[in-house]
């Protein structure tokens, strides 16, 4: 018998689980990056990175939640390097005082620590 994949336990678990990830995301600090575990980490799901990047790719094109600052465990813009999509990101992002290169960006020096 298979059984469920974690993300999909974490939206079975759990009331709204996009809300509750809106929500650590709309804390996400200008000039700040966290990445998709961290966030639902935070927002008491952890395991459901995945969830957090199915949540994000659903949102509607005049969203203001700032999905740009939401980025892969490695540090990198996971968006496919030639899209416009990818292209926002690294706007907002620049735009933020954010420094890239090569898609990737210093946790080290950018993620947000709440």
């Amino acid at each position: 018998m298979l059984s469920a994949h974690p993300c999909e336990m974490c939206e079975m678990s759990h009331n709204n689980p996009q809300q509750q990830l809106y929500s650590v995301i709309r804390q996400i600090p200008v000039g700040c990056v966290a990445t998709y575990g961290q966030v639902a980490e935070l927002a008491g799901l952890p395991g459901c990175a995945r969830l957090v990047g199915k949540t994000l790719s659903q949102l509607p094109n005049d969203s203001d939640l700032p999905w740009h600052r939401v980025i892969a465990a490695s540090g990198k813009i996971s968006l496919p390097p030639q899209s416009e999509s990818c292209y926002r990101q690294q706007h907002r992002l620049l735009k933020e005082g954010v420094e890239i290169n090569q898609l990737r960006i210093k946790l080290n020096t950018y993620q947000w620590r709440p």
